[in-house]
């Protein structure tokens, strides 16, 4: 058979496997292809650097080029490294992620030391595909909020102790790059991810979220389904991080009360719609654990908004906005508090009193 043309050309397997390559770490660190080669051009200029802030130091230092010269040149080299990289890293705009790579770097080189009693956080990460409304209040609400700290054991989370922890939200997750979450995280100071759909379903960024220490995940108006590796990975009680720590879970908040009005298409506008369409005589929102379907995960807590006769779907929005923003933060809290409504009897009732008029 003829062939011609570089479609019919084999790839050599050297550069099979160096594409490869680059392209698991591109997954791994959860980076755009920009931001990526970004990175990897601050990590040349920054080793650049330093070698050549070496040889100048040691060349004040020794007359010579002696054993005892290449005996310090490894150890001064391997000083100003870090701080080489975190220097070439502001002036290419990576400063945030060498500042997250260092740090998780020293933590392996010290042997992976658990932080003290009470002093670490317990990190979140939120997934928001829109205007972040959610997501700003719950960053807000845990920018002075504490929890008790948790003891893992046979891969559930168990009693809570009296050492308290930080809640933090330590990273936003986002698949529209115009979103404006974005520019929430950005005057908030939190690191971003920005995810894109073949690779979300098919690794879940998985290890991009372990990578920044993530405990637990909070889907805020994110509208893409949630991939069965990272539900499996991030189920509650899952171990984190070499059985260092274990997760808390991942949470959905949906604009109605399940289980009516949920699944595949149901969210935002479409909803309201479909309730005020159905003549309902009350909506609401409902908090519920993730799993591998749509709106099927079992209920954590609901709250209701009564519908009036001239009420539009545009009114029933303003209406679960208001349910959102007063309840999806205090609900996270309990959930880290092991609060939840498996642990606590009558919590469940509770939360399915509550209402706004």
């Amino acid at each position: 058979m003829l062939c011609c043309g570089a479609r019919c050309a084999p790839q050599h397997p050297f550069k099979q496997k160096t594409m490869s390559g680059i392209q698991k770490l591109r997954e791994k660190w959860g980076l755009a292809p920009v931001q990526f080669w970004l990175v990897i051009l601050t990590f040349a200029l920054g080793g650049s650097l330093s070698g050549r802030l070496c040889s100048f130091l040691l060349k004040m230092a020794f007359s010579e080029k002696n054993w005892a010269y290449w005996l310090v040149y490894p150890i001064v080299l391997t000083i100003l490294w870090p701080f080489s990289v975190l220097f070439v890293s502001l002036l290419t705009g990576q400063f945030r992620f060498f500042k997250g790579y260092l740090s998780r770097m020293g933590t392996k080189l010290m042997g992976g030391l658990k932080p003290v009693a009470g002093s670490a956080p317990i990190h979140v990460a939120i997934f928001a595909s829109g205007a972040g409304s959610n997501a700003r209040k719950i960053i807000e609400y845990f920018e002075n909020q504490y929890v008790s700290e948790f003891t893992a054991g046979k891969n559930t989370i168990s009693n809570a102790t009296n050492s308290a922890r930080p809640i933090k939200v330590s990273l936003i997750v986002c698949n529209v790059p115009t979103a404006g979450v974005l520019e929430i995280a950005k005057k908030k100071g939190i690191p971003t991810l920005l995810i894109n759909k073949t690779e979300f379903a098919a690794s879940g960024y998985v290890e991009s979220l372990k990578n920044a220490d993530i405990d637990f995940i909070v889907l805020a108006g994110f509208l893409w389904k949630v991939p069965e590796v990272l539900v499996n990975a991030y189920q509650k009680g899952a171990i984190l991080n070499n059985q260092r720590k274990a997760s808390f879970g991942i949470i959905n908040i949906h604009p109605a009360l399940l289980p009516n009005y949920g699944g595949k298409g149901m969210y935002g506008a479409r909803v309201h719609e479909a309730v005020i369409a159905s003549g309902e005589s009350k909506s609401g929102i409902t908090i519920h654990w993730v799993d591998a379907n749509y709106d099927e995960g079992d209920i954590i807590f609901q709250a209701e908004c009564t519908i009036s006769s001239g009420d539009t779907p545009e009114i029933l929005a303003q209406k679960i906005h208001a349910l959102e923003h007063q309840h999806f933060a205090p609900v996270i809290e309990k959930i880290l508090r092991g609060l939840n409504y498996t642990d606590y009897p009558g919590m469940r009732e509770m939360y399915f009193s509550i209402s706004l008029i």
